[in-house]
């Protein structure tokens, strides 16, 4: 009987590790194929630049450039291909495919990207105007956005599947963004610049808001000290993205955007431009390329320790049954009782209850090298704990208002579907925006409008519900989202809201007190991946007739779409809210 009980305990334990062994597996294989999405997203990003040369000159159809556009253009196609492709796998392992429509629906964008690029190029370059090629960037732009929807449902099956991939997982989505967010604002002035014309406001706005972007990742994840580990190849690949794509390639947009306010001369060409930033990206992409060698180099040492472990553990059980044959009643005591606890213990870790082993110096040194073991696994698995819980705050929070970013509202957002109907949770979206918000950064420094927003913040925190979700929207805007209580009741306290912004005094860090308003608009829908875009253009279009209205009031978009206007008032000169269809666009 003590020879069958440790034999179904052998296995009970063997069956553990080696699931754990699978997993670890089934995770080099997932982090793989992640790589494999995010490196085609880095080739739609980079066929920016040589398409970008080509709209800037005049270049033939077999000139350098246009050989080497082509060559992009294959590169990029051979990736998008590779990545929809099923990957070939080894027993034991499974894909978590990216559904082919979203694949389908990239390949349809770059088409018509490309067809922008060319019909940009086929004018003659005397006639060529800022809008062409801006139009063609931002359709190229439209390519890498819509691309992001794979790698995102992607990130979220493995991170299902195994919650010890969300570090890597999310920390490569954030460099992958940052090479990204990088070459883009270079290709949002390149236009200006080719054609020697000042920079439009839109310009400027697209450069500023990119670049803040791009600082807010690098915040992200240079500031997450357990990411290196003292691994010398990204403490190289830190400084160098600090000193040549902080400091030399930022510096280069900033003297440019700095020439094209005051005049359409500039001091380099688009294609020095492009030679010349692109060589301050390669720091990014070494720097991204050295942390996924090192996630995949982790998971290998997983798999190989775990690996090692369920080797270790099959010897020690076989050394054992075969020592039962002939000393049953001393295997009882120094082997079989330990062996029990162990696996107690590894039964703990799998369902997430750590245990603490009681070590006896007389147990075999098997049995203490199994409990180093489970020390070290428990060990990493607290560790991966704390910075997933580290990085789900960072990913998720404003870091100047203490409330939800953008980012986490959509989330929410697009989530909130009903399990039963499949359908969007109907619910209320009310977009908020700071009234002349500048003139206090201008007036009274940055500092100020910091504590400008999140004094404000704090005041919208304390009027809504504990339900009721407060978020940065971006800059100076903020928004709340709250389940459908009825549009009048949403309509009730954005005005309440308003008036309490309104009366409300801010004092500043140097003393002066100041009063500020802002301007609502209020949208009731449904959430849901399909609805939130709809939602939020709705209310976006009630805070624009807000603002035209002379501001400091409160708007709303009718539900029904036939009638053209329903009455609000936030101030005693309050006039109409006007009716804006879900498929409007501001």
């Amino acid at each position: 009987m003590a020879i069958i009980c440790t034999a179904i305990l052998a296995l009970t334990i063997i069956g553990r590790l080696y699931v754990d062994y699978a997993q670890a597996r089934q995770n080099l294989f997932d982090i793989q194929a992640f790589r494999l999405l995010l490196d085609t997203a880095n080739h739609l990003s980079a066929e920016r630049g040589p398409a970008n040369v080509m709209m800037a000159a005049e270049a033939p159809a077999d000139s350098p450039a246009s050989k080497r556009l082509a060559e992009f253009r294959a590169r990029s196609d051979a990736a998008l291909d590779g990545a929809a492709a099923h990957l070939t796998m080894s027993y034991g392992l499974h894909d978590h495919p990216v559904p082919k429509h979203l694949f389908d629906r990239v390949r349809e964008k770059l088409w018509q990207a490309r067809m922008e690029v060319d019909r940009a190029v086929s004018i003659p370059r005397e006639n060529r105007r800022v809008e062409d090629m801006q139009r063609a960037i931002e359709d190229m732009f439209v390519v890498v956005d819509d691309f992001q929807a794979a790698i995102a449902w992607k990130a979220n099956a493995l991170v299902n599947s195994d919650t010890g991939l969300a570090a890597p997982v999310l920390t490569g989505q954030m460099l992958s963004d940052l090479r990204e967010y990088g070459g883009r604002i270079a290709s949002q002035i390149i236009a200006p610049v080719a054609l020697g014309e000042k920079l439009e406001l839109k310009n400027l706005v697209d450069a500023g808001r990119t670049r803040g972007r791009i600082l807010e990742l690098w915040r992200l994840v240079g500031g997450q000290d357990a990411l290196y580990h003292g691994d010398y190849r990204l403490l190289d690949g830190r400084r160098d993205v600090e000193r040549l794509f902080l400091g030399k390639g930022l510096a280069i947009i900033d003297a440019l955007i700095g020439e094209g306010r005051l005049s359409g001369s500039y001091s380099m060409t688009a294609e020095q431009l492009t030679i010349s930033f692109v060589a301050t990206l390669q720091p990014l992409e070494r720097f991204r390329s050295a942390f996924l060698d090192l996630a995949v180099e982790n998971v290998v040492a997983a798999r190989d320790r775990a690996l090692k472990i369920l080797v270790a553990v099959a010897a020690v059980t076989a050394l054992i049954l075969a020592v039962l044959i002939g000393f049953v009643l001393s295997v009882q005591a120094i082997i079989f009782r330990p062996l029990l606890r162990a696996g107690e213990e590894v039964i703990g870790l799998a369902e997430d209850r750590p245990m603490a082993l009681k070590r006896d110096p007389h147990h075999a040194s098997e049995m203490l090298h199994l409990f180093d073991a489970i020390d070290i696994l428990q060990g990493k698995l607290q560790e991966r704990a704390s910075l997933m819980g580290q990085l789900k705050l960072q990913a998720e929070t404003d870091g100047l208002t203490n409330v939800l970013n953008r980012r986490a509202l959509d989330q929410v957002g697009e989530r909130r579907v009903d399990r039963q109907t499949q359908a969007g949770d109907a619910c209320i979206l009310i977009l908020i925006d700071l009234d002349h918000f500048k003139s206090v950064n201008d007036t009274h420094g940055h500092l100020a409008g910091d504590d400008v927003l999140k004094e404000a913040a704090r005041l919208m925190h304390s009027l809504v519900r504990p339900t009721d979700i407060v978020a940065r929207f971006g800059g100076e805007e903020f928004a709340i989202l709250i389940s459908d209580d009825g549009l009048a009741g949403a309509v009730a306290l954005a005005r309440r809201i308003r008036l309490a912004l309104q009366l409300h005094e801010i004092v500043i860090s140097d003393g002066t007190r100041l009063h500020v308003t802002a301007s609502f608009g209020v949208a009731r829908g449904r959430c849901g991946q399909d609805e939130w875009r709809c939602l939020i253009d709705a209310a976006d279009a009630a805070l624009y007739r807000a603002k035209l209205d002379g501001r400091n009031r409160v708007r709303f978009a009718r539900e029904a779409p036939t009638r053209p206007a329903l009455e609000s008032a936030s101030t005693p000169q309050d006039t109409k809210d006007e009716n804006y269809p879900c498929a409007a666009s501001f």
